[in-house]
């Protein structure tokens, strides 16, 4: 269902008088407001993952304003990895199911060959309370329902990345050792289509450890063999935390791989 439109230079006026009270007034270029007002859209649902957009002057007749303004708005989006340009076809809503999008929040590569997905043991799936510190970083209130999830992922036979993740009890209902085991596409996806949650962006602190004994037995490596260790959540749309992921990757074959602007 389409919302109304909504004036942006009208949001302007209201923005400059917001100061009249005593409050230092704000100011948002025009293109960050129409980029708000798709995103918006994006977030309520009006266009679904993988879904073509209305095209620049659509937007720009809807929002009126001009082509170039909306173009500017877009831009910023497509580099934000919510929406991705497919030349001669249009704008389309950004999707996990897309190839490329698979590797995005996957940042172990081979050292030789190209990335690829792996295979994936559950090793456990439960739902529990949320301990203090998982309900700290996904905002969530200590006690509160999570869904755990525990895996090891194999790559070409071979297992490279033992994880845990915590995920929002509510937002995740109805998740299962069962509906995971059956799902051959990637977890995000799984995530995006039956869940409603688009993973976005997220941060991520890294490390170097040791292998305990445990995580040896899953990896089949040698207690204390050094492995990189990864601590992420990531959000979706008003940067709301939806997952807590720690991993432990084996980096005999393969590397962390980050790009930098």
């Amino acid at each position: 269902m389409s919302s109304a439109p909504t004036n942006p230079s009208s949001m302007m006026a209201a923005a400059s008088a917001g100061g009249a009270g005593g409050a230092s007034p704000t100011f948002s270029p025009l293109y960050q407001q129409i980029k708000s007002l798709i995103t918006q859209s994006l977030q309520s649902g009006e266009w679904k993952p993988g879904e073509l957009i209305p095209s620049e002057v659509e937007l720009a007749n809807r929002y009126k304003v001009s082509q170039g303004t909306v173009r500017k708005a877009i831009d910023e989006l497509a580099a934000e990895n919510l929406v991705m340009r497919k030349q001669g076809k249009g704008t389309f809503v950004a999707t996990h199911h897309e190839e490329r999008a698979q590797f995005r929040f996957l940042r172990l590569v081979p050292d030789e060959g190209v990335p690829h997905s792996g295979v994936s043991q559950f090793i456990e799936v439960k739902r529990m309370r949320a301990p203090a510190d998982v309900a700290r970083l996904l905002d969530l209130k200590s006690g509160d329902a999570v869904i755990f999830v525990k895996r090891v992922q194999s790559f070409d036979a071979v297992p490279t990345i033992l994880e845990e993740l915590w995920l929002p009890g509510i937002t995740f209902k109805g998740l299962t050792a069962e509906r995971l085991e059956e799902y051959k596409g990637p977890m995000y996806g799984l995530f995006e289509s039956e869940f409603g949650t688009r993973m976005i962006r997220a941060t991520e602190k890294i490390r170097a450890v040791c292998a305990s004994a445990e995580d040896a037995v899953l990896l089949k490596i040698a207690a204390s063999t050094p492995l990189l260790a990864s601590e992420r959540v990531s959000f979706t749309y008003g940067d709301k935390p939806v997952e807590l992921r720690r991993g432990l990757y084996l980096t005999e074959h393969y590397h962390y791989h980050n790009e930098l602007n």
